[in-house]
Parts: structure tokens; C-alpha cells; sequence
């Protein structure tokens, strides 16, 4: 028994003197250890914010946010290129926008508003927000202005009768309210359609600045032009109200857009 007694306390003590000895080990050694099975390089957080501040967000798309391999590739389509200078870019604010167009917009918004979901995959952003904003604002201003124009059209009309010769009486009227008809006899979705939007971002030579991956390079029309450039007209419209406030919006709206379009 006294053997057994001794063997057991030796194995204890051989136990606890083999856990202070990898408890003691220096964490570097044992890292090293475990180092030696990865084949990729370490990097270090600093080392990312440093790349990640030498390049503006817009120009490049974050290495996490990619495939190794595209599973759909096919070689056989032609890359589809796209702007990616700058000062093209300002070329075109300063035309829409008048002059200092360039200034209105930070960088980064000014290329977010001119690129569609379609590009990169949105990995970079879209416009789609930015367009929604636009959209309700510019249909505002639309119905203002119509609102406030003369009506295009008056019918004098002899008074109704009830059928018994006796005059109905006269609905209420009211200079404020002479131009109420403008807004039945002319529907603010004719006015804004994409086609008559996409003419003007046309002249405006925006189709040389948009970001966008057409769905059939031959066909841009069917890709859906229209309705990216529209989106985009939209999109500009709300970046300056959430940049400049609405009052910048609404004198571009009215302006840049709705005056070209023959509504003012």
C-alpha cells in the first residue's frame, strides 16, 4: 500500500510541474508554434487604415468584399468601362450646375449620385436613396409651379340650370385658386417621364459620366439608359438638399430642371 501511496504522489507532483512549465512558456514562443501551420501574412489594423486613407472609397472596391473567383464569368463579353476621372466628372457638375458645379457636392457624394446598383455590384454604393430623396422633390416643385401658372385653358361655360330654370349657384372661386385646374389637366408623371428626363441628362452629357453595368452592351436602350440617367438627375437633386439644404434643392430643381423641360 505504501508503494501504491508513493507512485500516485509522484505522478501528481510530475502533473502539476509539467502545467507550470507550459504555463511558463512565453506566449511569443508558443504563438510561433501555432504560426507555422497559416500560409498567409499577417496584417496589422494600422497597415489597413493606411490603405484605406491613401485611396477615396469611390475609386476602389475593399478586398474583403470579394470573391477570390467569379462564378459567373464569362470571357467572352467585353468589359464594360466606365469613367473614373475626376475632372470629366467636374466638367460635368459645372455644366449642369453652372459654375463652381464642381463644389456643391463632396467627392464622395458626387459620384455616389451618378452610380447605379448595377455597377460592381453595389459594393461601392448606388444612388438609390439618394433618388427616392430627388424624386418627391422634385414632384413638389412640379406641382407648385403648375400650381401657380395661369390655366392654359379656360372654358367660359353658361350657368348650369337644375332643369327647372333656376341658376346653381356658383361654386366659390378665388385668384389663388386659378391654376388648381393645371393640376387634373396635367399629370406630373408626363412632365418628369424618364424619356423627356433622359433627353435632358443627354444634352447635359451625362451618359459619359454614369457608373452602370448594362445588361446587353448592344443595347443600351433596352438595358434600361432611360431609367438610369433619370434616376441619376433624381439622385443629384437629393444630395444637395442633404448637403445644401432645400432651398439649394429647390432653385436647382427649378432651374436646372424643371425651366430646360418648359415648366416654369
Amino acid at each position: 500500500m505504501a508503494s501504491k501511496t508513493t507512485t500516485r504522489s509522484l505522478r501528481s507532483l510530475t502533473r502539476q510541474a509539467g502545467q507550470r512549465c507550459s504555463c511558463a512558456t512565453p506566449i511569443s514562443s508558443r504563438s510561433n508554434t501555432a504560426r507555422q501551420f497559416s500560409i498567409s501574412t499577417s496584417r496589422s489594423d494600422t497597415q489597413y487604415n493606411e490603405e484605406r486613407g491613401a485611396r477615396p472609397r469611390w475609386s476602389y472596391t475593399p478586398p474583403q468584399m470579394k470573391l477570390p473567383f467569379n462564378p459567373r464569368a464569362n470571357h467572352d463579353i467585353p468589359t464594360w468601362e466606365v469613367n473614373s476621372d475626376p475632372e470629366r466628372l467636374n466638367r460635368f457638375y459645372i455644366k449642369f450646375l453652372g459654375r463652381g458645379g464642381d463644389e456643391v457636392l463632396t467627392d464622395e457624394v458626387k459620384w455616389l449620385a451618378i452610380t447605379h446598383k448595377s455597377f460592381d455590384q453595389g459594393r461601392r454604393g448606388f444612388n438609390d436613396r439618394l433618388a427616392y430623396f430627388g424624386r418627391r422633390i422634385l414632384n413638389l416643385q412640379t406641382s407648385l409651379v403648375l400650381l401657380q401658372s395661369p390655366v392654359a385653358t379656360k372654358t367660359q361655360l353658361p350657368q348650369e340650370t337644375d332643369g327647372q330654370g333656376t341658376e346653381v349657384e356658383e361654386p366659390f372661386s378665388h385668384p389663388a385658386l386659378d391654376g388648381l385646374p393645371n393640376l387634373t389637366n396635367v399629370k406630373v408623371d408626363d412632365i418628369l417621364s424618364k424619356e423627356r428626363l433622359a433627353n435632358l441628362a443627354t444634352q447635359m452629357g451625362m451618359p459619359d459620366i454614369i457608373r452602370w453595368e448594362p445588361r446587353m452592351k448592344d443595347n443600351l436602350e433596352k438595358s434600361g439608359l432611360e431609367l438610369v440617367l433619370a434616376t441619376s438627375l433624381y439622385a443629384i437633386i437629393g444630395a444637395i438638399a442633404l448637403q445644401k439644404g432645400g432651398d439649394v434643392a429647390t432653385r436647382v430643381a427649378r432651374e436646372r430642371i424643371l425651366k430646360p423641360l418648359g415648366i416654369s
